[in-house]
């Protein structure tokens, strides 16, 4: 990795480091503002990953870390060192792209970041200390105004958390906000003498502290206005009453050149009354404030304009009179009478004959949470008949809350005449009102036919089956209708939606911006879908995926296309529910690399040709093989060793683990029957293996086929196991200890880690996480962990495996900690069930495994 462009180190870093070290946070325990904003910012953002980052001299190091396994790195591979040095934020769209960051550990790794984002910490003296991160796997376009306004606003907020945590004393947090604060603070005794004048006074009113003291207050009020103040204070130093006290108000302060600014002013009493205390207050320089009022007076004056100029018809109405008290121009076009006649009148007024309709819609607008859109014809006093499309919403008024009914109508007219055409042709799906399957067809081949770019998304609903199963097929066809409704309202009039399956869309957007429409209209889709449909008594809750092509990067025949959005669907369903994804090449490729890896599995699988290899566990006591783990591996032909994380999730994926499962069970068992009595046979276990219902037959089965005895065989669960189905999975776990068999539960530590697992079932062994020993001789958290685990272990009487030892120093420290049972390449890589039984039978392998255990 190309460290050139590093960050020197520098006397003014030597600064900032010590102004981090002065505030006494690093290595700390963990604070819940901080997790607080670690948790929001990655919420806000939607990303998998956020942290406090704080970098002193040789580290990153994480006062407060959302979705990070980890609480430290090197500083030298640390994104956030780069935020530090240029004091400024930064965004790296996707780091695999970035000379600075593409061969970074932290982006190689499997899981690897993609996305990342960093405002940097700068206190009050002006050191950046680290930054407000986000990260994410997945590569993102950057960061919106409004996101980075988030994060802007997250990272001042965490700047002020690290600088007033060291202040425990309310006393000591007051002198500080008084000393610190840009509102001038002052008080007076009871003659209005001032005896307390802080350094923004003297920067807002022109005195030095010691010009100010001992003089009375009226320096800060301007001479034509100090007589009426004197009297007002007098009045108030007697215990008489005045507006000011216990309020704020706005007064003209003046300065010490004789110039004159707008205050806001609070004031209070202190003291115990006559003849001691005095008056406290707390002065604001509201200049910028009253600018900016005058900048809304102007903008709501042009907002007044475009509302009048608006091409649509823009009413309102008060919710509870039912009067218009606003109608623009469009609406007086719209309507044939001028708004002076409209306004101050309700629909039943003005429309006899059908107002009752209007207000019944403006009802059910004020009912709903939610704008509601209705279409009507309309016939103006000239007998010129138009249809209006008018979407109402309740709003706040400055009385009360929902105080108005806004409505916008747009002119539809010609519109529905040419939809009316086109539905005489039958081209519309009966259900939904959308374009039925031959329709879109039809349409589809002309695009391409024509060579007119478009975007076309493939939409898929999710958990529709479970609404047809739960409610029925009249509920499920309600709720089609109403997914139609929701589609066509997040696409514009120029583009179209079809019902192409029972719960299969398509939305294809013709026009300019494709890309960028194609993700809003996505966006809105999955935004509206996921709202709950409402149906009689039904309440159902659906999602969505999406996959999205354009023509012609993604495809030119219609055939390719489909292909490809189905490619992208899929692609979206993996990145799980509600997921919106755009076609790539590498999509193709990796959707055919697959399908032939999948193809080769099954053959292998077939032929039973998945290998075995086994890893010994030694005693830490005696240093003797009490154990094996059985490891799949499968060697391709022309790839060479395919990792078990593949050909295993694949298995999973395709329906094959059962089959693998049991194969690979089944030898292991007998593998085992030809070694020592004493020694054991781990095997680890798929979730899926858990779902199928033949697990405990599948072991029975194995058992009797291979003749070893159930208390040689020990098989390996994962805390996700447990969590996909905690009543189920303990169920079946008990079944198989009452065959003998006993149960492990592996890489222990990585994933939700509940007690109440232990509490439930007594399993044999805890296995320790490899990435626990990789850092005990490093690592004061991944060391406290060990200990913890096995103090636990010993309490509940079960052993305790450490794996993944490679080194003298890594085994020392796991025994001193009391790990019962060590596993790793320092004493064996895995080998062949005949290397083992080799080993297991010559005293020579025993006693040198033996004494790298001791």
């Amino acid at each position: 990795m190309d460290l050139s462009n590093m960050p020197s180190f520098t006397s003014i870093e030597v600064d900032r480091l010590s102004a981090l070290l002065d505030l006494d946070i690093l290595d700390t325990p963990t604070e819940r503002d901080f997790d607080d904003i670690t948790r929001l910012a990655a919420t806000a953002l939607g990303v998998a990953s956020a942290a406090v980052s704080l970098i002193d001299e040789k580290r990153q190091w994480f006062k407060s870390r959302h979705g990070i396994p980890f609480p430290e790195t090197p500083r030298d591979i640390s994104f956030c060192t780069h935020a530090v040095a240029s004091r400024d934020i930064l965004v790296v769209p996707d780091a695999t792209r970035d000379d600075r960051f593409s061969e970074n550990p932290l982006v190689t790794q499997e899981g690897g970041i993609r996305f990342y984002a960093g405002i940097p910490l700068i206190i009050s003296s002006g050191y950046c200390l680290g930054t407000l991160c986000v990260f994410d796997p997945i590569v993102r376009d950057g960061l919106t105004e409004a996101q980075e306004a988030v994060l802007q606003d997250l990272a001042r907020l965490t700047t002020d958390l690290i600088e007033t945590r060291r202040f425990r004393k309310m006393g000591e947090i007051a002198a500080r906000v008084a000393d610190t604060t840009s509102d001038a603070v002052l008080a007076t005794d009871r003659d209005g003498t001032i005896v307390y004048w802080n350094p923004a006074a003297e920067r807002m009113f022109g005195y030095a502290r010691n010009e100010a003291i001992g003089q009375n207050v009226e320096i800060v009020i301007p001479p034509r206005l100090a007589k009426g103040h004197r009297e007002i204070f007098a009045r108030a130093a007697a215990g008489g009453a005045t507006r000011l006290v216990g309020t704020t108000v706005e007064l003209v302060g003046g300065r010490a050149d004789g110039s004159e600014f707008p205050i806001e002013l609070s004031l209070a009493r202190w003291g115990a009354g006559p003849p001691d205390g005095g008056f406290a207050a707390i002065i604001r320089d509201i200049t910028a404030r009253k600018a900016l009022e005058r900048e809304r007076e102007q903008a709501q004056a042009f907002l007044d304009t475009v509302v009048t100029n608006l091409p649509a018809m823009l009413f309102v109405k008060d919710a509870q009179t039912r009067e218009y008290v606003l109608v623009n121009r469009a609406g007086e076009d719209a309507i044939g009478r001028p708004a002076s006649e409209i306004v101050g009148q309700t629909d039943r007024d003005l429309f006899p004959d059908y107002g009752d309709g209007y207000e019944e819609r403006d009802s059910e607008a004020i009912a709903s949470p939610s704008a509601t859109m209705f279409e009507s014809e309309f016939v103006r006093d000239d007998g010129q008949s138009v249809h209006l499309r008018t979407t109402r919403t309740l709003i706040d008024g400055p009385d009360r809350p929902g105080q108005y009914v806004l409505g916008i109508s747009e002119n539809v007219t010609e519109t529905r005449l040419a939809e009316a055409e086109v539905l005489r042709l039958a081209h519309f799906d009966a259900l939904t009102g959308l374009l039925n399957r031959a329709s879109f067809t039809d349409r589809l081949h002309g695009l391409v036919r024509n060579a007119e770019p478009f975007a076309m998304l493939s939409i898929d609903l999710d958990r529709f089956k479970a609404v047809n199963d739960q409610f029925g097929h009249s509920a499920g066809d309600a709720v089609l209708a109403q997914v139609g409704d929701r589609l066509r309202a997040a696409v514009q009039s120029r583009d179209w939606v079809a019902r192409i399956g029972g719960d299969e869309f398509v939305a294809v957007l013709t026009g300019g911006r494709l890309r960028e429409r194609a993700d809003e209209v996505a966006t809105a889709i999955l935004t509206s879908i996921s709202e709950p449909f409402t149906t009689g008594r039904v309440l159902a809750h659906l999602g969505a995926s999406i996959g999205i092509v354009l023509l012609p990067e993604d495809g030119r025949t219609t055939g390719q296309l489909r292909e490809n959005a189905d490619l992208a669907l899929y692609r979206a369903k993996q990145m799980g529910k509600g997921k919106a994804c755009f076609f790539d090449a590498e999509m193709d490729a990796a959707a055919q690399d697959r399908r032939t890896l999948e193809t080769e599995l099954r053959e292998v699988i077939e032929n039973d040709g998945i290998d075995l290899a086994y890893q010994p566990v030694l005693s830490a006591k005696t240093g003797q093989i009490t154990s094996a783990e059985a490891l799949a591996r499968w060697t391709h032909p022309d790839r060479g060793p395919i990792r078990p994380d593949i050909f295993i999730s694949l298995a999973e994926e395709c329906g094959l683990i059962d089959r693998l499962g049991e194969q690979l069970l089944r030898r292991a068992c007998r593998d085992a029957q030809g070694w020592p009595d004493h020694v054991r046979v781990a095997v680890n276990l798929s979730p899926l293996q858990f779902l199928s219902g033949k697990l405990i037959e599948t072991v029975q089965q194995a058992l009797d086929d291979s003749g070893i005895r159930a208390d040689r065989v020990q098989l390996e669960v994962t805390e996700g196991l447990v969590i996909r189905d905690v009543e189920g999975t303990f169920q079946q776990l008990e079944q198989l200890r009452a065959l003998g068999i006993q149960v492990l539960i592996d890489d222990f530590g990585v994933g939700y880690s509940s007690l109440s697992y232990f509490q439930r079932f007594p399993f044999d062994k805890v296995k320790i996480d490899k990435s626990f020993v990789d850092e005990i001789g490093t690592s004061r958290a991944a060391k406290a962990i060990v200990e913890a685990v096995v103090g636990l272990g010993a309490a509940l009487d079960m052993g305790v495996v450490a794996e993944g030892i490679e080194t003298e120093e890594q085994r020392h420290l796991l025994v001193a900690s009391g790990c019962t049972h060590l596993q790793g390449y320092l004493f064996s890589r895995p080998v062949t069930a005949n290397t083992l039984g080799k080993m297991l039978t010559t005293p020579d392998n025993l006693e040198a495994m033996a004494s790298r255990a001791a």
